[in-house]
């Protein structure tokens, strides 16, 4: 995360939500049981990052909020992505699936041009720092199966729910 990231916390129905950005756009979403973690991770993320209330930061953490109760709102936010070109192209991917379906790890690897990439898309998924916005709950294992998630699998499993029954 770059130095003079600006962050917010609010709280939503899966716990807590923070938004850190740049000045280039959003370059972390993090989910937390306790603002006071969501703290700790993005001072381990940058040290010199700083709570702020900025209108765009509040107006993007209600956004989130939104698109988290519900998932069917479009979320149009600027994102300071970064990543390798195949953690890219992962997510890139991943932003394609529609809401209230889900892929598996090697159908994406597949879609990308890497079908024996499954576990390398798994590590790309791992490494996702924007939740909800880079659905990354929506890539399940083979079997159908919830893997693991960076946020919790009961918050993934949640995030599935709630988008099923919004598009039902």
């Amino acid at each position: 995360m770059p130095t003079g990231t600006r962050y917010a916390i609010a709280p939503c129905s899966l716990g807590w939500l923070l938004v850190a950005a740049t000045s280039r756009g959003i370059c972390a979403i993090d989910l937390g049981d306790t603002p006071e973690a969501l703290n700790e991770r993005v001072r381990l993320l940058d040290p010199l990052a700083e709570p702020s209330d900025d209108r765009a930061i509040t107006a993007w953490l209600a956004a989130l909020v939104g698109m988290i109760e519900q998932p069917t709102q479009p979320g149009q936010l600027p994102l300071d992505i970064s990543g390798s070109p195949f953690q890219r192209r992962v997510w890139t991917a991943l932003q394609a699936i529609p809401v209230g379906t889900t892929r598996t790890y090697a159908s994406i690897a597949a879609e990308i041009g890497q079908p024996t990439a499954a576990r390398a898309v798994a590590t790309a998924c791992a490494a996702n720092r924007l939740a909800i916005v880079i659905p990354c709950h929506r890539v399940v294992r083979s079997s159908g199966e919830v893997s693991g998630y960076r946020w919790g699998s009961e918050r993934k499993r949640a995030l599935l729910q709630r988008e099923a029954a919004a598009v039902a």
